[in-house]
């Protein structure tokens, strides 16, 4: 399946210049992108829409993480994708540039709550994206159990437009 991700440069920015904002106690900032989608054949297109920062009081403690979501967060965005019949993608950035990937405690956690996107929104995919300053990585769950597959190609729409292949 080749799987596209499409972003506006304005909307990529907004949620770069929130993710690198500083927290308290967390190293690092996470958020939600809303997306639509369009597929045809063996082709899945994701139309970012919009973003969601977590809020401050949502993350919890942990210092064993960059940053960890408290259940009400999670649960805001999953009623959120059952609500506007969305696909929703959690986003963190790993700074730097070029493509980055997932870490091991990325691939770890997003095993653990991104199934839970298709259970309550089963009508869409969902998935997890790490940012670099330049670039970015995802991964899209088609089902509970089915397959994983990676984001093939990412652009983002704006003057000039990027591209870069990322799986």
């Amino acid at each position: 399946m080749n799987i596209r991700f499409k972003i506006t440069s304005a909307l990529l920015k907004t949620i770069r210049d929130d993710l690198n904002r500083p927290h308290s106690f967390a190293h690092e900032r996470v958020g939600f992108i809303s997306a639509g989608l369009a597929a045809a054949h063996n082709e899945l297109l994701i139309l970012a829409r919009s973003y969601e920062p977590l809020r401050d009081d949502e993350y919890l403690r942990d210092t064993r993480v960059g940053a960890m979501m408290g259940d009400q967060a999670i649960r805001r965005a999953r009623q959120a994708a059952m609500d506007s019949r969305a696909a929703v993608f959690h986003v963190h950035s790993h700074g730097g540039s070029g493509i980055p990937g997932f870490s091991g405690v990325d691939n770890r956690e997003n095993a653990k709550f991104v199934p839970n996107f298709v259970s309550v929104a089963p009508h869409s995919v969902h998935g997890a994206i790490v940012l670099s300053n330049t670039a970015a990585f995802g991964q899209v769950w088609i089902g509970r159990a089915g397959p994983h597959p990676f984001v093939n190609q990412f652009t983002e729409v704006g003057m000039p437009i990027k591209n870069w292949r990322a799986a």
